[in-house]
């Protein structure tokens, strides 16, 4: 599952604006990697004023920091796609200029991942994956597609 943390720093981003971003920032991982919804979690962050530095000088400027989790296995292509992607939803969401929203992406090997009791499939494999799950767990998941 990629997990999505958003760290704000001089911005405070109401539930709504989450929601969005959230939303935008699912709808992304989905399409460009084809995993399903139900893997990606994005969680919020926001940064103590005057806890944020550059250059050892507090930062006094909006800024949005995307730092997302994801499972190894995935071109480079697909990799440029999506970070560009999450990119510009977090600049539309925002309304921030792009020079303010910095986007990270760490690969993971699915092996050293577990999630919802379950080692992670490679990427490509959630079906097989889903499949062995137990009924309860495919319902929950199934619920979250929706």
């Amino acid at each position: 599952m990629p997990t999505y943390t958003v760290a704000t720093s001089n911005l405070n981003l109401n539930s709504k604006k989450q929601k969005e971003i959230a939303q935008g920032i699912t709808k992304i991982h989905n399409v460009v990697t084809g995993a399903n919804t139900y893997f990606a979690q994005v969680i919020f962050n926001n940064t103590k004023k005057n806890n944020h530095f550059m250059g050892g000088k507090i930062v006094k400027e909006p800024s949005i920091f995307l730092l997302g989790q994801i499972r190894s296995g995935r071109s480079k292509k697909i990799k440029d796609k999506l970070i560009s992607d999450l990119k510009s939803i977090i600049v539309k969401k925002s309304k921030l200029d792009e020079t303010q929203v910095w986007v990270y992406i760490i690969d993971l090997p699915p092996s050293q991942m577990i999630e919802y009791g379950a080692v992670l499939p490679e990427s490509g494999k959630e079906k097989q994956w889903f499949m062995g799950l137990s009924n309860k767990l495919k319902k929950k998941l199934s619920a979250l597609e929706k």
